[in-house]
């Protein structure tokens, strides 16, 4: 028997929440934790337990998802990097910026990348590793979503204040009073984009240094951002303005390549 109207708009809407949580469980993964029990992504995503082992079966038959059969634990599938993959072909900012990344990394000896932002986080998808044996990297796909990411910063600034003020009181950008950073927001993220970069001069970690600066499209909006990232310890103050004028030249360099208009 058909469903009647009512009931097929109802079918419509469990189908989409369903998946959402989806993706939301997918989310739950980061680089920072690859594996998660079924406990932990269900406190994650503030849905009951049963919901999420029903989604990670689903997500598991699909590929997107893998478990381990003696930890019972999840990890990302290889069908995420075929979700991904042809995005990250078509994004012109990621092509365009590979050489300069790699000539930023020859010129520094330091780990570069090229994040994007997703709405709530700053997202890798380039990076060129450092070739000294001690370095900072990240994977690709690795997302931030603290406020004292030089990345995450650089995108804040380029936003309204009010959408500011909604990811860090929703939580969506985690924000810690403690990381030196001062309590105006407004003033901060002013002064990022007046000049153009952000440090993380041991905000996240106090072994983490980082600088980043915005890659403008056509109507001069940040599409992306260049990262230098760096073991702290071996990062003296005074190297601060020389490793953050070569970060903002890579930037610029990618935004011409882009047809982009800077400030």
């Amino acid at each position: 028997m058909p469903l009647a109207p009512k009931d097929r708009n109802d079918a419509s809407q469990g189908a989409a929440a369903s998946l959402l949580n989806g993706l939301r469980v997918l989310e739950a993964f980061r680089a920072g934790t690859p594996t998660l029990g079924v406990t932990e992504v269900a406190q994650r995503v503030d849905l009951h337990k049963s919901t999420v082992s029903r989604i990670l079966s689903g997500l598991a038959e699909a590929g997107y998802v893998e478990r381990d059969a003696e930890s019972g634990r999840y990890r990302l599938g290889l069908g995420v990097i075929g979700l991904a993959g042809p995005l990250l072909a078509e994004l012109d900012v990621r092509r365009l910026a590979q050489p300069v990344l790699e000539s930023l990394t020859l010129q520094t000896r330091e780990t570069s990348a090229l994040a994007v932002w997703n709405g709530t986080g700053a997202v890798v998808v380039e990076q060129v590793s450092s070739p000294q044996f001690v370095k900072h990297s990240a994977s690709i796909g690795t997302r931030y979503d603290r406020y004292e990411s030089s990345s995450v910063r650089i995108f804040l600034s380029f936003l309204p204040e009010a959408a500011v003020s909604q990811l860090l009181e929703t939580d969506q950008i985690g924000r810690s009073a403690a990381s030196g950073l001062g309590s105006d927001v407004v003033a901060h993220l002013a002064e990022v984009r007046a000049h153009g970069l952000a440090f993380n001069d041991g905000y996240t970690d106090p072994q983490e240094f980082g600088v980043s600066a915005p890659v403008r499209d056509y109507r001069g909006g940040a599409v992306g951002c260049i990262t230098l990232s760096a073991p702290r310890g071996r990062i003296s103050p005074d190297q601060h303005e020389d490793l953050g004028n070569a970060v903002r030249l890579a930037a610029e360099k990618v935004t011409d390549r882009l047809g982009g208009a800077r400030d």
